[in-house]
């Protein structure tokens, strides 16, 4: 066993799953934090958001219910076909799931004997961590291993400033008691569509406003098509290409002016532009932490920093901004540090997902990598259109895309849109993982009806290959 003095510094996904492995093996292990143990994952950002994009999806399930059979009435017998949102009571719950998520985890901490000091950490030199504490004095830890996990914060512009009222950033929407009479929101990137997508099926009248020629262009194009197509559908303004100037705010009405000198006038806007890493003044330069552009922490595969015997993990490395990947980068940190079984992290093994309606979960190769021959690899798309069990739900929009190698036709990528898509994507992940080929994904049995069984098929198509 260990005898080693690990301190970690944030206590967000990096931070608690590296306490967890730390303490399993043995070490001492001490997490400074200020915000609550969780960080901005469960208190501002994954588990509040996906809360509020569960309900948001109760909705939007309920307004296609008349396509089923199903109608609703009020007490009279006459038809209701208004469904009314309670933001206050939405948020108040969210709000509470978030809390009881931290004290869980902060509970687990404790059980596996890490002390959780509340306070600012900040490197002083690669072995040594001062907390700043909330009296106002401080406290010196000495460590053998330190974890940097500090995490980032949404990023503003001196002409779009958040007033945490009207004006907001994704951390912010939590406090909103009134439903916005019309919401725009800056920004088509995961954030900027999720939230979009979620206010909408809210009822909200929104407005997307996107830099780029579409949305989500960070992912798979046929899939950002397919969300898009869907989300003007159903009554979202998508203006394309358009960047913003500015956002300002007159009482109750918020105007968003384009570059171009259009404007548009809403009573909220959310701002979606993006993350700033929660680096400075932390003494990591000082500590020999050597910072990439945008003022990220560089690491390598197995989250080692420049420093000798700092790591980091999570958002503040800039790697890939997923609590997931966060997490598995304070693991691999702390069992290369205490000398346990260690796997360099390999993204092409990440599964991910944009929480939208539909949903889009993507893993491994891409078709943009495909398409640029950086992988060689066939291609099956097959639409969910066609699946019996999306039929019965009322389901037609969405798609299952496979990637596999030619010749040995082992599994290297997939995208899947559509309801769920993120619990659909895990079969596809562990083909992936485990080098699978597409006869074997397809010989496995799946339940019939059952939107899965589009997979199978899928990957039934590639057998020529």
């Amino acid at each position: 066993m260990s005898s080693d003095r690990v301190v970690i510094i944030g206590g967000g996904p990096g931070g608690y799953e590296a306490a967890h492995v730390a303490a399993q093996l043995g070490a001492e292990v001490t997490i400074v934090d200020s915000d609550g143990v969780g960080g901005s994952a469960v208190l501002t950002d994954c588990v509040p958001s996906k809360t509020l994009i569960a309900t948001a999806e109760v909705m939007s399930e309920l307004s296609g219910a008349a396509e089923l059979g199903v109608a609703f009435q009020d007490h009279e017998g006459d038809a209701a076909e208004t469904i009314r949102v309670d933001l206050a009571r939405v948020n108040a719950r969210v709000k509470q799931l978030a809390a009881d998520q931290s004290s869980d985890i902060g509970r687990r901490l404790v059980r596996d004997g890490v002390r959780i000091l509340p306070g600012r950490g900040r490197l002083d030199g690669p072995g040594r961590v001062v907390a700043a504490l909330p009296d106002g004095g401080e406290e010196t830890l000495e460590a053998d291993a330190v974890l940097v996990a500090t995490g980032a914060a949404p990023r503003t512009l001196p002409t779009a400033q958040p007033d945490g009222e009207r004006i907001l950033t994704w951390e912010q929407v939590y406090d909103l008691t009134e439903v916005p009479t019309e919401l725009v929101v800056v920004g088509s990137g995961v954030t900027g569509a999720e939230f979009a997508s979620a206010y909408m099926n809210l009822g909200i009248p929104v407005t997307l406003v996107s830099s780029r020629d579409r949305v989500l262009p960070g992912e798979d194009a046929d899939a950002a098509t397919v969300l898009e197509e869907v989300l003007k559908r159903r009554g979202m303004t998508v203006l394309s290409k358009s960047r913003m100037e500015s956002v300002t705010r007159d009482g109750d009405i918020v105007t968003v002016t384009l570059t171009d000198g259009r404007t548009i006038e809403a009573s909220h806007c959310i701002l979606a532009l993006g993350s700033v890493p929660n680096t400075a003044d932390i003494g990591l330069e000082e500590a020999g932490v050597v910072l990439k552009d945008g003022g990220f922490v560089n690491v390598d595969r197995v989250s080692r920093t420049s420093a000798r015997g700092v790591y980091s993990a999570g958002d503040c490395t800039g790697v890939l901004m997923l609590a997931s990947v966060a997490a598995m980068q304070g693991r691999i940190a702390m069992w290369h540090f205490l000398g346990d079984t260690v796997h360099p992290l390999d993204l092409k093994k990440v599964s991910s997902n944009v929480f939208t309606a539909p949903e889009i979960a993507t893993v491994g190769w891409s078709q943009q990598a495909v398409d640029a021959g950086e992988m060689q690899a066939e291609v099956v798309s097959l639409p969910l259109s066609g699946n019996p069990r999306a039929k019965m739900q009322g389901v037609r929009d969405g798609f299952v895309k496979l990637f596999c190698r030619p010749g040995t036709g082992i599994v290297v990528g997939g995208v899947v849109v559509g309801p769920r898509a993120s619990e659909l994507i895990h079969p596809v992940s562990v083909a992936v993982a485990e080098s699978l080929t597409a006869d074997q994904l397809a010989q496995a049995f799946t339940v019939y009806p059952s939107m899965s069984g589009s997979i199978a098929e899928a990957a039934r198509r590639l057998h020529r290959f």
